[in-house]
């Protein structure tokens, strides 16, 4: 697999670069962290007017028809810059609604996605349950000619100014997606208090919120799970953003600040643990841009990378954190320091979509299968 990028990657990754330093500096992320809204409405605005809410939506409906590769170099540089805003959860709904949804929804909300118009949020995970689709209780029953569904949901990502839900819940013996609106009857949001404060997350509660039947998306439990490694892949690369910047961060740091006469940066245990980080560092990009080639390619282990990815880089995350915090000291967790926000960030990051035994323990069932096969 050739893991070079073509020169339009290339001119994505840098563009996207370019405009989170110039619009979305730390300075105005610190800024925007008190702030009621899920987003910033200028970055939203500029990156809608260059169409990256498309990006992977069918260009009959306003998108730019790209794969994952190109939505995973897109959330590396969010990771990077720590980047408020919707674009994840509304392009894996985007891109559940396109392979699933009904031709009325494809033509409501596509168009709508494609041009910044809303955004949207997937209402997946339950509270003290895994996220897996065995974790999924909350019940859609059918009611003459629509579907009532009830249940709570926890950690929805920019769920309180979203105009969609794609919400996950159990339906005729198994899990099914249902697009609701998000004002619709029955609907309750509340904003959540969490450790990572560059993101907004929100607990949705649905009682007797009645949808159309063609609300539900086609597929079951396979395509519920196929969207999940999808999600994860672009957590991934998030999680490998804000792994960068650590490392970067840490360099710096044991250049300039001096110890016995020296800076610290010349310390051989020092230089150890700076590798350590560069190695977990590498490791993460060779894994989630596999596994994002993997699902582009539709090649057989796709649903083996995708969870090789997240479990690598759940348990490499939380190495590169632990390292980046020792090397700089307790200045590493002041508020002043840029340091402790990406130390949050990575946090939130190890357990979004599955933890690191969600997906371990998913990736041994899998390779079990495989050889079962043979």
């Amino acid at each position: 697999m050739n893991f070079e990028l073509s020169e339009e990657q290339a001119m994505l990754r840098e563009a996207s670069r370019d405009l989170l330093s110039d619009r979305a500096p730390l300075a105005l992320v610190r800024a925007s962290l008190d702030r009621s809204e899920d987003v910033d409405p200028e970055l939203w605005r500029l990156t809608s007017a260059l169409g990256w809410p498309g990006l992977a939506l069918p260009e009959e409906y306003g998108g730019s028809g790209q794969g994952l590769v190109e939505l995973a170099l897109f959330a590396e540089e969010l990771g990077r810059a720590l980047a408020r805003g919707p674009f994840l959860p509304t392009t894996v709904v985007g891109r559940a609604i396109a392979h699933g949804g009904s031709e009325r929804l494809r033509a409501e909300v596509l168009p709508a996605l494609a041009a910044g118009e809303g955004w949207a949020a997937w209402a997946f995970a339950e509270p003290h349950a895994p996220w897996t689709p065995d974790g999924v209780h909350a019940t859609a029953r059918t009611e003459g000619n629509g579907v009532v569904l009830d249940g709570v949901k926890t950690v929805v990502q920019d769920a309180g100014g979203a105009r969609w839900l794609l919400v996950t819940a159990r339906h005729e013996g198994e899990p099914a997606c249902f697009l609701v609106d998000r004002v619709a009857p029955g609907v309750t949001v509340r904003r959540q208090r969490v450790l990572d404060p560059t993101r907004a997350f929100h607990e949705v509660r649905l009682d007797a919120v009645r949808v159309p039947l063609d609300a539900r998306l086609d597929g079951g439990p396979a395509q519920i799970q196929n969207l999940l490694d999808e999600a994860s892949v672009l957590r991934c690369a998030d999680a490998l953003g804000v792994m960068e910047r650590m490392l970067e961060l840490t360099v710096e740091h044991t250049r300039s600040r001096v110890q016995f006469g020296r800076p610290i940066g010349g310390f051989q245990a020092v230089k150890h643990a700076c590798a350590d980080m560069a190695l977990r560092v590498h490791g993460t990009r060779a894994a989630t841009y596999y596994a994002a080639m993997a699902a582009d390619a539709g090649a057989d282990d796709t649903a083996r990378a995708a969870c090789a990815a997240a479990s690598y880089t759940t348990a490499g995350t939380g190495e590169v954190a632990a390292w980046a915090l020792q090397l700089h000291g307790g200045i590493g967790f002041t508020w002043e320091h840029d340091l402790h926000l990406y130390l949050r960030r990575a946090r939130a990051d190890r357990v979004l979509y599955g933890d690191t035994a969600v997906h371990r323990d998913r990736l041994c069932t899998l390779l079990q299968r495989s050889a079962a096969s043979v």
